[in-house]
Order: structure tokens, then C-alpha cells, then sequence
């Protein structure tokens, strides 16, 4: 029998209520980091549903009744892992609230949210539902973060008034994604090689902060 891997294939109805035990939220994991992993070995065209549940030690009966295709699969993936930014702490200045931001994103960006960014970048370009998700899942949250950033930093008297407070995200995103992605020989410059160094995420936030702050009309404490 041929597999379901495109959206508009019959799959089960995820709007019927629910019948029989209750899912299994450590199984629902094992399969998104499966996802995952298939995802940076074979791309998503080389992504497989019976690749992923055989991964993820399940069968492929126990993947459909989470997700309805290949798509819907890798959707609920980069939802699950790209969106998490952490709490936004208010650290009473702009070089404080940016420096956990960009923090954040590299931890996202080094972690599985950013493996599967990395995977989908090109597929996105040509898959308007991947495309959105992305945009929902990683840019949005950045921009509203930043945006809050921007509006503490603006009322503190940090800055003056910027005519669109989520510029700060494309700056932020763009210049993080370009140097761990586009350019990763200059972020492992960025890092120290020691054992006890911190990350190349990690090491091109501190060196992006002095930047974006002068990008924003502001200095270094």
C-alpha cells in the first residue's frame, strides 16, 4: 500500500472527538525528534512517514492518528520546536533585555528549532504552508519580543522613538541565521576552542550586542 505522505491524501479526521486512551505526550515527542533527524539526513523530500515512525520506534498507524500527512507531520514539528523563546524578562535596561533575547535565539537556533530551520529554509521558498509556519513559528515570536524590547527601551528614555519597533527583530534574525548558517566558519571563529567555552550561538550573541545597540542609537553600559 502506497504511503500518505501528501496533505491531500484521506487520513483520519483530527476534528473527531477523540475515542480510547489518551495520547501519549512521550511518544508524541519521540516522534517530533525523530522528525527531526530524518529531516537533516534525507531533506524534506527524502522525508518519509514510515522513516520517522520506524525512528521513533512506533508504527506508522500510531503516527497517523497524530498527524495526516508528511506536511502535517513536519508543520507540527517546527511548531513544537522553533517557537520557544523562553520568558522576557524586564532587566531594567536595553542592553539587558536585548543581550537574554539574542541569548535565546541562539539557543534556539543551536537547538532542534534551529536544525529544522536550517533543513526548511529552501523547501520554504516553494511550500506556502511551510512558508507560514516558519514565519508563525520562528520570525513572529522574535518580532514581538524585539518589539517589547524596542517599547521598554523607548519609555526608559534608552533610545528615541523608532517608526517601526520590529525592525530590531529583522536585525536580530537576520544577522543571527546568516552568521550560524550562511557564514558558520565566522561563528566558530566567534567561539573560543575550549572545553568549557561557551557555545558559537552563544559567543556571536556577545558579539552582535554591541552592534545593534549602536544600531539603535544606543551604547554599551
Amino acid at each position: 500500500m502506497a504511503e500518505r505522505t501528501e496533505s491531500n491524501q484521506s487520513a483520519p479526521d483530527e476534528r473527531q472527538p477523540a475515542r480510547g486512551r489518551p495520547r501519549d505526550a512521550g511518544r508524541d515527542r519521540a516522534l517530533l525528534e525523530a522528525t527531526v533527524q530524518v529531516l537533516q539526513e534525507s531533506g524534506y523530500g527524502g522525508l518519509t512517514t514510515a522513516a520517522v515512525a520506524k525512528r521513533a520506534g512506533v508504527s506508522t498507524a500510531t503516527l497517523y492518528r497524530r498527524w495526516r500527512s508528511k506536511e502535517d507531520l513536519v508543520v507540527g514539528t517546527a511548531v513544537r520546536w522553533a517557537s520557544d523563546l523562553g520568558p522576557q524578562p524586564d532587566t531594567g535596561s536595553l542592553e539587558g533585555d536585548l543581550a537574554s533575547l539574542l541569548r535565546d535565539k541562539a539557543e534556539t537556533l543551536e537547538g532542534p528549532g534551529g536544525r529544522l530551520l536550517h533543513v526548511l529554509i529552501g523547501e520554504a521558498a516553494h511550500n506556502e504552508a511551510l512558508a507560514r509556519v516558519l514565519d508563525d513559528a520562528i520570525i513572529q515570536p522574535v518580532r514581538d519580543r524585539a518589539a517589547t524590547v524596542v517599547r521598554r527601551a523607548v519609555d526608559r528614555g534608552d533610545i528615541p522613538p523608532l517608526e517601526d519597533a520590529h525592525v530590531l527583530a529583522d536585525l536580530v534574525v537576520g544577522s543571527m541565521v546568516s552568521r550560524l548558517f550562511l557564514t558558520p566558519d565566522a561563528a566558530h571563529r566567534a567561539a573560543p576552542a575550549t572545553p568549557s567555552s561557551p557555545s558559537s550561538g552563544a559567543a556571536m550573541a556577545r558579539e552582535l550586542l554591541p552592534f545593534l545597540l549602536r544600531a539603535l542609537g544606543a551604547q554599551p553600559g
